[in-house]
């Protein structure tokens, strides 16, 4: 998979691209990221990416001129999504990144900033996003976890791609909490069940508990939940 990253502040990627299972999925060329700034498509002497708005208000915004011009000049592959970060968008969530793992070749992804991008930009792009119901000083944060969540689904990244199947969200549910050596800690102990090695059990116990938190800490997601396997029985 290709991705595209327009910013402003491509050294914001440097580590963060490099470290952990991200680092070695570039480095194993199961994912590409390329980053491109707008301003160096920015025609006048100032290289200027903002200006102010028409109509007055505060702040910014960033000219539509250079982020068309940055994206015009990347390669266009069969199935690409061009996304701008805003919190005017969908909220991101595992199906979106399973979407994207799963059906896309190439992810464009805009970031904004300042007071955000001119309203024209949109006709760029095919998909807007955000994190959730709050601000924050830019959109290359987003566009990381965005990045993240992707290709730490694409095959080869994870070593144990089970372990992908059995994660919180990819049934609906939370995941079922989970224990490691010792078996007692200042008095807490694991539960006995985990340590029966019956796999029967074992199993059992684990979607219960998955159900019980997805119920105590997401009503929305048991909803969700209880909807869904209504509909599957009725099938």
């Amino acid at each position: 998979m290709r991705i595209d990253v327009v910013t402003l502040f491509p050294d914001f990627f440097t580590s963060p691209l490099s470290s952990g299972l991200l680092g070695k999925a570039l480095a194993k060329q199961i994912a590409a990221v390329n980053l491109v700034n707008p301003r160096d498509y920015a025609t006048d002497k100032h290289r200027r990416v903002d200006d102010e708005p028409y109509g007055g208000g505060v702040g910014m915004l960033m000219k539509p001129e250079p982020i068309f011009a940055a994206v015009e000049s990347l390669p266009i592959l069969p199935k690409r999504d061009v996304i701008l970060m805003t919190p005017q968008g969908e909220t991101l969530n595992q199906g979106l990144l399973k979407e994207w793992a799963t059906n896309y070749d190439q992810l464009v992804i805009i970031c904004g900033h300042y007071e955000g991008v001119d309203e024209r930009v949109l006709n760029l792009v095919t998909r807007e996003v955000s994190l959730g119901d709050f601000i924050l000083t830019c959109g290359e944060i987003p566009a990381l976890t965005l990045i993240n969540g992707v290709v730490r689904l694409l095959p080869g990244t994870v070593g144990k791609e089970e372990s992908l199947k059995a994660e919180s969200f990819e049934a609906i549910l939370l995941d079922y909490p989970q224990y490691t050596r010792p078996p007692e800690f200042r008095g807490w102990r694991v539960p006995d069940v985990l340590l029966s090695g019956n796999h029967g059990e074992i199993a059992r116990w684990r979607r219960e508990q998955q159900i019980e938190r997805t119920r105590d800490r997401r009503p929305d997601l048991y909803d969700t939940w209880l909807e869904q396997s209504g509909k599957e029985a009725a099938e």
